[in-house]
């Protein structure tokens, strides 16, 4: 039986001046925005047909912080589909905390490549179907790279990087996906910050590169324009989701609208 691609809308949430928790929008990860309130768009994604939801803490790992677990909570309270929770989860008991929360699975970067064991015990303790791993790539057109693909007629490597994309770690994204996968990774979430709210379209090498090399799903994450876009990432990458923010966020296509360009042309999708 073939699987049904999914549509996964997602919001970034970051404190603002008086403490609130608030959706923010940007362009590589920078020039962010206030968009909404978490709570009310998440109620209003839930009803609007979407697979899943994700909610990403997006400046919890940089600043060090805990996650707005209170503000997940009300999250969770509004949505009856799938919850992926993401941004300063570092522990075992972190992982606990916000699955309490309301979480059904947690997304880990920043702490997963500082301390690759936290997939391990995550998936241990809690499932691999709990532990979604994050990676946020960024191509590099030098040689120190594992794992070459050739873009815009170039050769280039996808460096992982931390703390929001504001950091490289040298390590090579498609050797990283084959060890989280390894440790017991359920999902694998790939955020390309070259593409990150560009609207040209998602990072067609780079998600067709991990899913190459790993068989847990992936889920393809930054530079959605349109409905052709996801169509693209499901046709030439073998992606098995698809995540969007601001088409969705500035009511440029609605969910359902991306699913239904979807059917028409082949694609399984839950309408």
């Amino acid at each position: 039986m073939t699987l049904t691609k999914r549509i996964i809308p997602c919001i970034d949430v970051d404190v603002d001046d008086d403490g609130t928790a608030a959706v923010y929008t940007g362009v590589n990860f920078e020039n962010l925005r206030y968009t909404g309130d978490p709570v009310e768009m998440a109620r209003a994604y839930n009803d609007a047909g979407a697979d899943e939801f994700v909610f990403l803490d997006i400046t919890a790992s940089a600043e060090g912080r805990e996650t707005m677990l209170d503000t997940v909570s009300a999250v969770a309270d509004e949505v009856f589909i799938p919850l992926t929770v993401g941004g300063g989860i570092r522990t075992r008991e972190d992982v606990k905390e916000t699955l309490r929360a309301g979480a059904d699975k947690v997304s880990i970067n920043t702490a997963a490549i500082e301390r690759p064991e936290l997939i391990s015990e995550g998936a241990a303790a809690f499932g691999s179907q709990c532990i979604v791993v994050s990676i946020d790539a960024k191509r590099r057109f030098d040689e120190k790279g594992e794992h070459y693909e050739r873009v815009d007629g170039e050769s280039c490597w996808f460096e992982c990087t931390v703390k929001g994309g504001r950091e490289g770690t040298g390590i090579d994204a498609i050797e990283w996906v084959a060890e989280a996968e390894s440790r017991g990774a359920g999902e694998l979430f790939v955020n390309s910050i070259d593409a990150d709210g560009t609207k040209d379209g998602y990072d067609v090498p780079l998600t067709r590169a991990v899913c190459d090399a790993v068989d847990t799903p992936v889920i393809a994450s930054s530079g959605c324009g349109g409905p052709e876009h996801a169509y693209e990432v499901f046709t030439e990458a073998n992606a098995d989701a698809a995540l969007a923010a601001s088409i969705f966020h500035f009511d440029e296509y609605s969910i359902r609208e991306v699913k239904e360009y979807l059917d028409e042309r082949g694609i399984p999708v839950r309408l």
